[in-house]
């Protein structure tokens, strides 16, 4: 107690307590907040603290309130009752705790959605951590400049049934809509239900981001308005569950060597297992082992099995051999430069690919070039 009492000096305590002007409090306030922010306090000590700081937001003042809630913001050392009577403060108190004390439960962050209003909700929807339980009662009390922060916080766990709730209240909304279609990952019935409500750049930015299933990705080809927004290769490259994604393919005809070949050139060499294993009706693990053999017997006996055209074997173990030689860098723009480096290798090792196939890489590499260029730049 003696060590606290000599970081917490009596001095400071006088004048949090009885300093003549708001300044004089607010500094003391500030200089004690820090110490016990940094100290190492034991169970005395934290009780001593938790008294002292109770005389802070109890405070006439303010700016002495605001010292504590600014400086303490941050802070697991902030006793919960006295995070909750800030949050009840007025806004340039309330705010700063509100948005990222780590000391609120789920339950107290509901009331302060459901009791805090529109200026509260929203920085609770902004908190750098936020539970789905949370999220959904955003989505349901918010107004719609709430909900759409909450759903363009990549920190905020948002179910599925959130997702679509948001959609279902803002669905003439752009903000929602736009902060929805920007989330890094979404549900495949969101996406999908995305797809139908939004405007022709926000539909290229979804299908270029997010993975739709086999069914709704060949609808979009088969309607001429959006061929033109759609690559079937991209889509089975980004496919959440590409065994159920090249099943669909092969039951409609459209799990094609030239979609095969196109997938592997791009890099996209899970879809390819899975497709192979599909046409070939040999389990995945058996078909992985086959097309990673060291050799060159085992990707062709299972490209034989599966019926895809000897002419392509050179090109698909040019592909193969290209996938074990590249990897990521990490750097800005990575994946783009992965796939045009993937793509060229394989046209320059494949004279058996096709004229339609190599001008359609040929176009993607120079796409992908383009891609790259620009996140790098970004």
């Amino acid at each position: 107690m003696a060590t606290t009492r000599a970081a917490l000096t009596e001095h400071d305590i006088r004048m949090l307590v009885k300093g003549a002007t708001p300044d004089e409090r607010a500094l003391a306030a500030h200089k004690l907040c820090r110490t016990i922010d940094r100290a190492e306090l034991d169970e005395a000590q934290r009780a001593l603290a938790g008294e002292i700081l109770r005389v802070m937001a109890a405070d006439a003042a303010e700016l002495v309130r605001r010292a504590l809630a600014v400086t303490l913001r941050n802070s697991p050392t902030l006793p919960a009752d006295v995070a909750n009577r800030l949050a009840r403060d007025v806004e340039s108190v309330s705010l700063p705790v509100i948005s990222f004390s780590p000391v609120f439960s789920d339950a107290d962050l509901g009331e302060i959605v459901r009791l805090g209003g529109p200026v509260r909700q929203l920085a609770v929807a902004k908190r750098p951590k936020l539970s789905g339980k949370v999220a959904a009662l955003l989505v349901e009390q918010g107004g719609e400049e709430v909900v759409a922060t909450v759903c363009a916080n990549d920190n905020a766990r948002m179910s599925e049934t959130a997702l679509q709730r948001a959609l279902e209240r803002f669905a003439k909304s752009e903000k929602v809509l736009t902060a929805v279609a920007y989330r890094s990952a979404l549900p495949l019935s969101v996406t999908e239900r995305l797809i139908d409500m939004v405007g022709d750049q926000l539909r290229d930015h979804i299908l270029a981001t997010h993975p739709l299933s086999a069914e709704r990705t060949l609808e979009l080809i088969l309607d001429t308005k959006e061929r033109a927004t759609i690559d079937l290769v991209d889509q089975a490259g980004r496919a959440a569950d590409a065994k159920a994604f090249a099943a669909h393919l092969a039951s409609v005809g459209r799990l094609t060597p030239s979609l095969l070949l196109r997938a592997l050139a791009h890099g996209h060499m899970t879809f390819f297992e899975w497709g192979v294993a599909e046409l070939a009706g040999v389990p995945h693990h058996r078909t992985w082992l086959m097309i990673h053999d060291a050799g060159t017997l085992g990707l062709k006996a299972i490209c034989e099995r599966a019926g895809l055209p000897p002419r392509l074997f050179p090109a698909l173990r040019a592909g193969v051999d290209a996938f074990h030689a590249l990897e990521y860098d990490g750097r800005p723009g990575d994946r783009e430069r992965f796939q045009e480096h993937m793509i060229q290798r394989f046209l320059t090792a494949s004279p058996a690919v096709s004229r339609e196939d190599a001008d359609y890489l040929l176009d993607r590499a120079d796409r992908l070039h383009e891609q790259g260029k620009a996140a790098a730049a970004g």
